[in-house]
């Protein structure tokens, strides 16, 4: 029996730095849709969800979601481990990829490559990003959906609901846990947004490839930095995984509090 592979993309519109980010507009269409079109490229996916919240706030991301011909899934707004278990289960996947929706340069052949790599494996998680080679916003997360159950009962600190995945590969003694490597090491680049400097990043970059190369590849990126490397400099000062910190600040606040 052929494998059930399903892709959740993590989007919400309540983002503390960038509200709304995901339907910001480039090139007359919102963000969201311009990645989404990138992710239906890839080989792999039985099925292709977007894990969103049943807030209010995001009913304009679902109603985007049925435009684009894209299942949606709404649940917690905040425990997103639970929201993600939920959003996978009715169709019983073998193996999930976690994608988020603040991505919008995901690179579908690398997709593709990772989880082809994962089903050859006997691994319970594979990703791109620990440790990070690749540039920030093409990261890619593999894992098998018993393992995401078991996180989702067991997981109690913050930083693991909300960030879905480390519950699994912070316990390499327990789960079967790989890294998928570039040949290069690019992690020092930005393509994800977050600030509003990282839109304005990804909006230049799909404005001098997207109208002559819709498809256009990460190498197709790579090049136009090459030629304009100022481009690269306009997000530049920020780090990467600035907000897994506020999740640890979370993650000590609840374990002073459980020992009191």
């Amino acid at each position: 029996m052929a494998l059930r592979i399903l892709a959740l993309v993590q989007a919400r519109t309540s983002s503390t730095r960038l509200p709304g980010k995901v339907l910001m507009p480039i090139l007359g269409r919102p963000m969201l849709a311009l990645h989404l079109e990138r992710l239906k490229r890839c080989t792999t996916f039985t099925n292709l969800v977007v894990a969103t919240s049943n807030d209010p706030s995001d009913d304009a991301l679902a109603e985007l979601c049925t435009s684009e011909g894209v299942d949606c899934f709404r649940g917690s707004l905040a425990d997103v481990l639970d929201r993600f278990v939920h959003a996978a289960r009715p169709f019983s996947p073998d193996i999930v990829v976690r994608l988020t929706g603040d991505c919008p340069l995901a690179d579908p052949k690398l997709i593709d490559d990772i989880v082809f790599r994962f089903v050859k494996s006997d691994f319970d998680y594979l990703s791109n990003c620990a440790p990070a080679t690749f540039p920030d916003g093409l990261d890619v997360e593999v894992m098998r959906f018993r393992d995401l159950e078991i996180a989702a009962r067991e997981a109690v600190l913050p930083s693991h609901r909300e960030h879905v995945t480390p519950f699994i590969r912070k316990q390499p003694e327990r789960f079967e846990v790989s890294n998928y490597f570039s040949e290069i090491d690019r992690s020092f680049m930005r393509w994800t947004v977050d600030e509003p400097e990282d839109f304005e990043f990804v909006k230049r970059v799909y404005e001098r490839l997207y109208p002559a190369i819709p498809a256009f590849t990460t190498d197709d990126v790579f090049a136009l930095l090459a030629l304009e490397p100022e481009l690269a400099s306009i997000n530049s000062r920020f780090e990467r995984n600035e907000g897994s910190k506020k999740s640890l600040i979370a993650d000590a606040q609840f374990l002073a509090k459980k020992n009191q």
